[in-house]
């Protein structure tokens, strides 16, 4: 029986022995894993825009008049030349009691002028007439040797001083009775008058310059208009481009004829386009956040057939994604497993259960995705997000 208890005893301490042992041996890290894997790898750039027509006329005012009323509404069909508004000449000031009574003075003394310079020219053509008859009387005494040649030539001279005052007294009435017409002007088309229908009254049009649709109507009734004033705005929504706000420094990376994807719009289908022209000229903006930033308009155009995205208009919001880099069979990795490494990138691989620390090189970056050029191969497993816990030996599990 003591064989027993000794070999009960032994039993017990290599237990003992074993869970001590046990405890201190080192326990497996529990980590998150990815695997390395080639496809196809989309270095993008996110922004909103909205569409635009590309050529938008402004129909404005050439001079000061008053406007009538716009018959046309937004989206009406215009064609080229076709009359789109009407201007008439502005209207004559209303007339205060005081220039009322101004104005019928003007009138009655206009019309007492006008009496006094007939008088005149009846007294003008009556010596005229005095003079002429006085001459022919003195020609036929001078053929009889009567008088002298001085005399007849003096009478000759009166004549034709005669018909020179009667042909000034004549356009004297002329002048006396246009005055009279300005001074009853002045009183027929005041603001207070009502002209008559068959008054005529001119009127400057204006003229669509294309085919295409109206886009804005300032104001549709009829309204004073100073020089320069705008009514209304044409464009073909056929012909739509997208006007894109970026920062700008995403825009330096932005070519002209690059490719953009618009989503977002409405519609099931992803639109493609082109970027067009990048402005040269940045300006300030403030973002939601009360934060200063200067972005650059880009412009793009469609690339998909007028069928995908004739539902668009003037002015819609759509989001457009730039590919700046686009490359296929591209071994790639997410981010969150790269860390810094004596001045480089390495990341943790696992191998036969343990982390083994391997330095690489990057390549472009997409987001989340990076691509490696060099360091792993398709199919290795990296740890994602290593914590202080992962070494270079230290034995891993994954989650």
């Amino acid at each position: 029986m003591r064989w027993q208890r000794w070999l009960a005893l032994v039993l017990l301490l290599s237990l003992v022995v074993l869970a001590v042992l046990y405890g201190f041996m080192p326990q497996p890290v529990l980590v998150e894993t990815a695997v390395a894997e080639r496809k196809q790898l989309r270095v993008t750039l996110e922004a909103e825009g909205k569409t635009r027509v590309k050529d938008r006329y402004v129909i404005s005012a050439p001079v000061a008049g008053v406007a009538r009323r716009i018959q046309l509404d937004v989206g009406d069909p215009v064609s080229q030349g076709q009359i789109v508004a009407w201007l008439e000449p502005l209207h004559s000031q209303v007339l205060d009691p005081r220039s009322r009574a101004e104005a019928q003075a003007r009138l009655a003394a206009a019309e007492a002028q006008l009496r006094m310079a007939q008088e005149d020219a009846q007294a003008a053509s009556a010596a005229a007439e005095y003079a002429r008859a006085d001459l022919a009387r003195l020609q036929r005494l001078r053929g009889a040797g009567v008088v002298s040649q001085e005399s007849l030539d003096q009478a000759a001279t009166e004549a034709r001083r005669a018909d020179a005052r009667e042909r000034s007294a004549q356009s004297a009435v002329e002048v006396a009775r246009f005055g009279l017409e300005a001074a009853r002007s002045a009183l027929k088309f005041s603001a207070a008058s009502t002209p008559a229908a068959d008054e005529p009254v001119e009127q400057v049009t204006l003229k669509s310059p294309i085919n295409g649709q109206v886009l804005a109507v300032q104001q549709r009734s009829e309204f004073v208009v100073e020089p320069g004033r705008v009514l209304l705005e044409i464009g073909d929504p056929r012909q739509l481009e997208v006007e894109i706000e970026v920062l700008s420094a995403d825009a330096v990376q932005i070519a002209p004829g690059g490719k953009v994807l618009f989503e977002r719009w409405g519609g099931s289908d992803v639109l493609h386009g082109a970027v067009r022209t990048i402005e040269p000229v940045a300006y300030t903006k403030i973002s939601a956040l009360g934060v200063e930033e200067q972005r650059v308009r880009v412009i793009a155009d469609f690339v998909s057939p007028r069928e995908q995205w004739e539902r668009l208009g003037d002015g819609y919001r759509v989001e457009a994604t730039f590919i700046l880099w686009q490359g296929e069979d591209i071994l790639q990795i997410p981010t969150a497993a790269l860390l810094r490494h004596n001045g480089g990138w390495a990341v943790y691989i696992v191998e036969d259960d343990s982390a083994r620390l391997r330095p690489v090189e990057l390549g472009q970056r997409a987001g989340l995705t990076v691509q490696i050029t060099e360091g792993l191969s398709a199919g290795t497993q990296v740890i994602t997000h290593p914590g202080d816990a992962v070494s270079d030996g230290t034995p891993v599990q994954t989650r």
